[in-house]
């Protein structure tokens, strides 16, 4: 037993010399002190000895595990350490080579259209007031006056999720779901995304961008109305920009006029953009029409209002002279970069 002891010790002396990483290194510590290595099969032998013999070879063994866990400590640290110098080698970093440019993001186009059209109506005293993209068609058609036999209505316009819940067409629900939920005096504005079923091409696009506003108080008129409008006109387009009122029909408002500015491009003195005629439409407004204050139980004969909207995406073709709407959408970085 002590001559093999003595061979085993040997044995282990040469192994480890032959040790060059630390993959090998473990393979040794599992050969011989693993569940099944070699010192425990050595240990369980004991048990055939005589008491005085095992305490004797049982003390050697512990010597040996002793002696073989030190080398293993001391091979361990030497092997991690020269791993830390290679990776040191290996990774130097030379501080006097240039960095390389971190591209930063910006915020897209049509968002800084947005925050500035809602930042001018915010300076007015309007809130921000959000709704669902998903919408009942109560609110979005029979709570604004639209009939059912109204052309928006019909599935060729509108994106139809099922006979009553629909893609919004515009923004105008968020205005109902807020007189419903609050007594006047309201002022709002409602930016948001809309959908509608319109053939891709450089003006339309099934998927756009609305701001409307919504005004309601008592002893509101079409003159603040056009007031309001003449302000962020003149804020957004510049201070020499004019503003014109056209009659025609929403059933949503009575009355209602479509709303034009003085060509920023000619100054009114007619142009190509503006085919010659000085004006340029940006917006849809009237008055708030009394079936709409009465589905959302306001008293028509207390309270007046007024309500506009207008698209995102025409007033910044019309900011920046961008003549196709599809430039917005494609995410081309040489496009998108001239706006940061």
């Amino acid at each position: 037993m002590n001559a093999d002891i003595a061979n085993l010790k040997n044995q282990c002396v040469e192994e480890l010399s032959k040790i060059k990483n630390l993959q090998e290194l473990e393979d040794f510590q599992i050969k011989y002190l693993g569940k099944k290595g070699i010192l425990k099969s050595k240990l369980k032998e004991l048990s055939s000895l005589e008491p005085e013999t095992r305490a004797q070879m049982g003390k050697e063994l512990n010597s040996l595990r002793e002696y073989i866990e030190e080398n293993i400590a001391n091979l361990r640290k030497r092997f991690l350490e020269e791993e830390k110098q290679r990776r040191i080698q290996s990774e130097r970093i030379d501080v006097t080579i240039p960095g390389k440019r971190v591209e930063i993001g910006a915020i897209h186009i049509l968002s800084q259209v947005q925050n500035e059209i809602a930042e001018i109506f915010m300076n007015m005293g309007y809130e921000i007031a959000e709704g669902p993209e998903i919408e009942l068609d109560y609110y979005n058609f029979e709570a604004l006056n639209i009939p059912a036999d109204h052309p928006a209505r019909d599935t060729q316009d509108t994106f139809y999720i099922s006979d009553d819940v629909l893609l919004r067409t515009h923004t105008s629900p968020v205005q109902i779901r807020v007189m419903k939920s609050k007594k006047p005096p309201i002022k709002i504005i409602s930016p948001g995304r809309v959908y509608r079923s319109d053939e891709v091409d450089s003006t339309h696009s099934p998927i756009f961008h609305q701001i409307e506003g919504l005004f309601v108080d008592k002893g509101v008129t079409m003159a603040d109305l056009k007031g309001t409008l003449e302000v962020f006109a003149k804020r957004f387009f510049g201070k020499e920009t004019m503003v014109r009122f056209r009659p025609h029909h929403f059933p949503f408002t009575e009355p209602s006029a479509e709303v034009d500015i003085s060509c920023i491009f000619c100054g009114g003195k007619g142009c190509r953009t503006c085919k010659g005629e000085g004006w340029i439409e940006i917006l849809g407004a009237g008055m708030v029409h009394r079936k709409v204050l009465l589905n959302c139980g306001i008293d028509p004969d207390i309270y007046t209002g007024f309500a506009f909207g207008m698209g995102v995406e025409r007033i910044a073709l019309l900011r920046y002279e961008i003549e196709d709407i599809r430039l917005f959408y494609e995410n081309d970085l040489r496009f998108l970069k001239q706006f940061r």
